[in-house]
């Protein structure tokens, strides 16, 4: 099985169990505080792992365009040939 795929099945069934974390508390099935606050974390932590995998396939994505790994995005490169004015 290519990595990828399953990334995205990881992706889809935590997004899936998101989902239905919101819909439980959505429709009343929240009877007290403790399990509202249970789902809640759960909930957070869910929302956390999705980040983390999106972060990862984004600083992957952006090795692969630039052929080596940067993790400063926000590095700008002067050209000192560049004459501008």
């Amino acid at each position: 099985m290519d990595d990828l795929v399953l990334i995205q099945q990881i992706q889809k069934k935590l997004k899936a169990s998101y989902q239905n974390i919101g819909e439980v508390m959505i429709t009343g099935g929240v009877d007290n505080m403790d399990k509202y606050k249970y789902l809640l974390g759960q909930a957070h932590a869910y929302q956390y792992i999705l980040q983390e995998i999106s972060n990862l396939l984004n600083n992957k994505e952006q090795e692969d365009e630039q052929g080596s790994y940067t993790d400063d995005s926000n590095v700008v490169k002067f050209d000192p040939g560049s004459t501008e004015d």
